[in-house]
């Protein structure tokens, strides 16, 4: 694959040793680009980003920076940053956290987030509106095994969020609330998801701020 000569098929996933996947993702035609890798197999999403996507993953944000500044929880939160556990796994969640105490040790710099030197994220969101299938079955499974804390996919089309806790031998089960973020329920971030369609975001960021504050 040297000098990625033939073009890549993107937004499924395929066959790749780890080297033929650093090749990719290193290459410049593929520097706007999502790259996953997990278990011999690496996905490139390259498609484009709608208004509501881009909607769903900036409230998303709003809503959980909002409710941390209120409850005084510490927090840092990475947008689109790329995560590599070398030769194993890599991903580029939408939104990440570093939690609590974690918060800390939130990764900096330009470059990939190694994994071989700090921890995974406590909380990754994944904003989905053409990729859903994927995102709570194959990237679902490579967060598993990242061992992050919580998995949240936001349905863009049916502002709707399947929140996940992951468990200690590379399970999940589905959750109603929070539990990095105590007291933080799914269902109010997805009446916030849904009025954000009819309100503009100050509208939605007042009523999170009423709901947050009782």
């Amino acid at each position: 694959m040297s000098g990625l000569k033939t073009k890549l098929p993107t937004d499924i996933w395929v066959a790749a040793t780890w080297e033929e996947f650093i090749a990719m993702a290193d290459d410049p035609a593929y520097n706007k680009a999502k790259c996953y890798y997990r278990n011999g197999q690496m996905r490139i999403e390259t498609m484009s980003v709608g208004p509501d996507h881009s909607r769903d993953n900036a409230i998303a944000l709003f809503a959980i920076n909002l409710f941390c500044t209120i409850k005084g929880i510490s927090i840092n939160g990475l947008d689109n940053c790329s995560y590599r556990k070398t030769g194993v796994r890599e991903c580029q969640p939408d939104v990440s956290y570093y939690i609590g105490e974690r918060a800390q040790l939130a990764p900096s710099g330009t470059s990939i987030a190694s994994l071989d030197v700090i921890p995974p994220p406590d909380l990754v969101i994944e904003v989905a509106d053409s990729t859903l299938a994927d995102d709570i079955g194959e990237k679902r499974l490579l967060y598993e095994e990242l061992k992050v804390a919580e998995y949240w996919v936001v349905d863009v089309q049916k502002s709707e969020i399947i929140a996940f806790a992951i468990i200690s031998d590379n399970g999940s089960r589905r959750i109603v609330q929070s539990e990095v973020l105590p007291g933080l329920t799914i269902a109010l971030l997805q009446e916030a998801l849904r009025r954000s369609r009819t309100q503009d975001q100050g509208q939605v960021g007042a009523w999170l701020l009423a709901q947050f504050q009782q």
